[in-house]
């Protein structure tokens, strides 16, 4: 049966407003759900570890006598690694190794304090420190997700964090070798089998086990989400994630069935995960519809990527490639990928995107995996404002001020200036006392 995908024509009179539904998504969360979360976090905070056994036991039908009896030891992650396939144990460790390539560059590129001296000796610069603990949250309900792990931890080991604290749901104590062999690879400090709102307040608010942190990073359902906007403000969060996106430019030299399954990628996600053709060549627009449709019943999660195509996703034609970029930087995607002969004469006109992927052989399942940059990404046109998790969400910067006694003489006069302007006359004799009688 045919996958009934939007088909839409940039020059048709009732683009923009079909264009407007495509996009349209609500981030708001479900009233019960706010309600739900509200009571654990309070519960949490109130009751500690008794709390976080309830919910563990209420949501994830896990029954444990004690918080501390759901912490996965060094020596259990070890066991993981050494008892997953050789062929997964040498995925993991070279996905490791480029990302935390990646975010070492990063690090030297952007991560470093700085000092400089003007002319009258006053030093001035930034002091750049890590933070002391973070919390990591993985999902791990309906799947598992390694990559989550290393994406999460890698970047803050590099960041230099002192501690990383790790929270998965196992669902009935099921885990999953994979991720704890990830958590081995990537260094997590401590680990604790615990998930959901539960996990969120005991990170933020610390229980008599489980050790508060200064900021939580990682994607969750709506309940870790919710939990995450309410406690942001006691520590830091990283985003709140919306349903993933993959936007295609293409201009008809790829393969059609690349693209097609580069589409499937993100709707296999969610069924509101949304995934958005943008090309020039209508026919070659008829050829993915032919491979979507020549392709859907083989895939094991048809059933999810077809709702989401059919409730989220399109096939646009532009008028030009240019066309494309212009409406591309009008949905700042999560993933976006130029898949074109000459992907490099189009990128300088992309400006919003969380990350972006050059060629018709760089999938955006590579940058999810094991290519390098992060896959915590901004979404729901949030790439207009925001970037993708790195290692500068892992510091901290101070900045640095020590002024010269000839420095003095001059800032001292323009501030005691300002200040009486503002009326906050200490602020102004604080600077004149420096000032040479």
């Amino acid at each position: 049966m045919s996958v009934r995908i939007r088909h839409l024509d940039t020059s048709a009179a009732d683009f923009a407003a079909e264009f407007e539904r495509v996009l349209h998504w609500s981030a708001e969360t479900d009233g019960a759900i706010e309600e739900r979360v509200a009571s654990i976090l309070a519960d949490v905070q109130q009751r500690g570890d008794a709390a976080v056994l309830e919910y563990t036991r209420r949501f994830d039908g896990l029954d444990a006598a004690s918080v501390a009896s759901l912490e996965v030891g060094h020596a259990e992650l070890r066991a993981a690694l050494n008892a997953i396939t050789p062929a997964q144990r040498s995925a993991l460790e070279f996905a490791a190794h480029r990302v935390r390539d990646y975010h070492q560059r990063q690090l030297e590129a952007c991560g470093r304090s700085w000092t400089y001296r003007d002319a009258d000796g006053t030093l001035l610069g930034q002091k750049v420190t890590p933070l002391d603990r973070v919390g990591i949250y993985v999902p791990g309900g309906k799947a598992a997700y390694p990559s989550s792990v290393l994406m999460n931890a890698l970047p803050a080991k590099v960041a230099g964090v002192g501690e990383i604290v790790m929270v998965v749901p196992t669902p009935k104590g099921e885990k999953n070798m994979l991720v704890l062999a990830a958590a081995a690879v990537a260094g997590a400090d401590r680990v604790f089998t615990i998930g959901g709102a539960q996990a969120v307040a005991a990170l933020a608010y610390g229980t008599a086990t489980v050790p508060a942190v200064d900021k939580i990073t990682g994607p969750g359902n709506a309940y870790v989400a919710s939990a995450k906007r309410r406690v942001f403000g006691k520590v830091g969060i990283d985003m709140i994630a919306g349903p993933s996106e993959i936007l295609v430019l293409a201009d008809g030299s790829t393969p059609a069935d690349w693209v097609a399954i580069d589409l499937f990628s993100q709707a296999e996600h969610d069924e509101l995960a949304q995934s958005i053709l943008l090309c020039p060549d209508a026919a070659y627009i008829e050829r993915v519809q032919a491979e979507i449709d020549r392709l859907i019943d083989a895939m094991p999660r048809r059933d999810v990527i077809r709702a989401s195509l059919e409730g989220r996703g399109a096939l646009i034609h532009t008028r030009s490639m240019e066309e494309a970029c212009e409406i591309s930087n009008r949905i700042a995607p999560e993933h976006l990928e130029v898949s074109s002969r000459d992907p490099h004469r189009w990128e300088p006109l992309l400006k919003h995107a969380g990350a972006i992927f050059l060629g018709a052989y760089t999938s955006e399942s590579l940058g999810d995996y094991c290519a390098g940059p992060n896959h915590v990404l901004p979404t729901s046109g949030t790439a207009r404002f925001s970037s993708p998790l790195g290692v500068y969400d892992f510091q901290k910067r101070s900045s640095l001020i020590e002024v010269s006694e000839a420095g003095a003489q001059q800032l001292g006069v323009v501030a005691a200036e300002l200040a009486y302007g503002e009326g906050l006359q200490a602020h102004a004799q604080a600077a004149e006392m420096r000032l040479k009688r």
